[in-house]
């Protein structure tokens, strides 16, 4: 495991690579995002500083120009990678904070997640594109676009995942049910076939996208909340961050998990990403650095809670002695 990327003075909520694998980025509780050299673990320019509150959610543009945020204080808002300014306004429509953000695979649209609803917006004018999709009787923690762009995957703490047609906004099929808690995270497979999904009830669910059936067996290992899981970009492993501190890699075909967990965190997992090659994997926990280890970075930030009442409650202190603002990055 490298050296923790250090910079940031509150823990990380969410790290993602850019399209080419050159850089990442980080959002903090300490209200600012950061760009790293994926290679050098250096902070590319200043802060990029606007958001009034934690940022929960970040993502990079198909094209590596702009990045998207999400942030307890309501708002989305774009950025610009060379100049590390806003682009525009900040966008406005969601009551309560922004738990997830990302782009459409072409760049000209975003989806947004707070509370019961997920808003698509088109990029280009910062409009809202129709209503908002409800059906969710809980919080909204993670939202994915298909790799064709014209599905929409959500997941709450309602303990359903929910599938969405990108271009009418209505739901598609019955919710699919199976996780016995919380629902925190979700991914489509680079095919568009599958989902996968990790949940409280500590396991990982693989998800056929047309029958809405789970596929084999859940995937056990994690001891405690699964907070994150993602599939590599070839489709052949699914990576999984935990409460219980550790990360593990599984057989996306089989669900066997080879190997040991990586260990060695002192926080609980928040976030992870592959980076393009599926060489890489970059996480945060619930500290102030991120590292990066063949096959990934890393970071550690303290687990968010969600009410499952009260929209408007406050931002969640880190849950910390000291903090550890650093990301980490794996290599395999």
């Amino acid at each position: 495991m490298g050296e923790p990327f250090r910079g940031h003075t509150g823990s990380i909520q969410s790290v993602s690579f850019s399209a080419d694998g050159g850089q990442i980025v980080s959002g903090s509780v300490d209200k600012t995002i950061r760009l790293w050299d994926a290679e050098t673990g250096q902070s590319l320019g200043e802060p990029l500083r606007g958001h009034a509150n934690s940022i929960l959610s970040v993502s990079f543009s198909p094209d590596g120009r702009r990045i998207l945020s999400g942030s307890f204080d309501k708002t989305i808002r774009l950025w610009d990678t060379d100049t590390c300014l806003p682009v525009g306004e900040s966008l406005q429509a969601h009551t309560c904070r922004v738990q997830a953000v990302s782009f459409s695979p072409n760049g000209r649209h975003v989806i947004t997640a707070s509370w019961l609803t997920i808003q698509l917006w088109d990029i280009e004018t910062g409009q809202a594109l129709g209503e908002p999709l409800q059906g969710h009787t809980d919080f909204v923690l993670s939202i994915s676009f298909s790799p064709d762009g014209r599905r929409i995957v959500s997941c709450s703490s309602d303990k359903t995942i929910r599938l969405w047609d990108a271009e009418t906004g209505q739901s598609l099929g019955e919710p699919l049910r199976g996780h016995t808690n919380w629902v925190l995270s979700v991914s489509f497979s680079p095919d568009g076939r599958r989902i996968v999904s990790g949940s409280s009830d500590h396991t990982i669910r693989l998800w056929d996208i047309e029958t809405g059936q789970s596929l084999g067996e859940p995937l056990r290992g994690h001891t405690g909340h699964v907070q994150c899981v993602s599939f590599s970009p070839d489709g052949r492993r699914i990576v999984s961050g935990s409460v219980d501190k550790t990360i593990r890699l599984w057989d996306a075909e089989t669900g066997q998990s080879p190997g040991e967990p990586l260990q060695g965190h002192t926080r609980y997992v928040q976030s992870v990403s592959f980076s393009p090659d599926a060489r890489r994997i970059v996480f945060s926990s619930e500290s102030t650095a991120t590292r990066l280890q063949d096959a990934g970075i890393s970071q550690i930030s303290p687990p968010i809670t969600y009410p499952s009442n009260n929209p408007s409650s406050e931002a969640p202190s880190p849950q910390s002695n000291q903090p550890h603002n650093s990301i980490r990055s794996l290599h395999f």
